[in-house]
C-alpha cells in the first residue's frame, strides 16, 4: 500500500507559536491609575477592598489583594481597567462598572450575580479598587 505524502506541519506550528509569543498584554489600561478613570475623588480603593471581603464578593470571584480560597463561579476581577466590557454587556467605563455593582439584575435579569444592596458610594469605592493599580498584572 502506498502512503500519501503529507506536508510537514512543524514549520507551520512554529510560525504560529512565534506569532502568539508576540501577543503579550502590553496594552495600557483604559483608565488612568491615579484617577480610576473619572470616579469621584472621594472614592476610596482601601474601602473598596474591605467591602469586597465584607460583602462576600470573594465567594464567587478571585480578587487580587483580597485573601480567600480561589473561586471559579464568577470571572476573575483582575485587570478590570483592560477589559472592554463590564459583564460582557456594558462598555467598560467607571460609571458603567458602578451601575453594574449597584444592581446587576437591573442590567441583565439573567445574571447569576445578585443585587448585593450596595449604595452608589460603596460601588464607587469598589470600582476605585478594581480599576486601580492593585488589581493589575496578576492574571495568569
Amino acid at each position: 500500500m502506498r502512503r500519501i505524502a503529507r506536508p510537514n506541519r512543524l514549520p507551520l506550528a512554529l510560525a504560529v507559536l512565534a506569532l502568539l509569543a508576540g501577543c503579550g498584554d502590553d496594552r495600557p489600561p483604559l483608565f488612568a491609575a491615579d484617577a480610576a478613570g473619572g470616579l469621584p475623588k472621594q472614592a476610596d480603593p482601601a474601602r473598596g477592598r474591605a467591602l469586597i471581603a465584607e460583602r462576600g464578593c470573594i465567594a464567587c470571584h478571585v480578587v487580587p489583594g483580597v485573601s480567600a480560597p480561589p473561586s471559579r463561579v464568577g470571572p476573575r476581577l483582575d485587570n478590570m481597567g483592560r477589559q472592554a466590557y463590564v459583564a460582557g454587556l456594558l462598555p467598560n467605563t467607571p460609571d458603567n462598572l458602578v451601575r453594574w455593582l449597584v444592581d446587576p439584575p437591573a442590567i441583565n435579569p439573567r445574571t447569576a450575580m445578585p443585587d448585593t444592596g450596595l449604595q452608589r458610594s460603596q460601588a464607587e469605592d469598589i470600582a476605585a479598587f478594581l480599576l486601580g493599580p492593585a488589581t493589575r498584572g496578576s492574571a495568569p
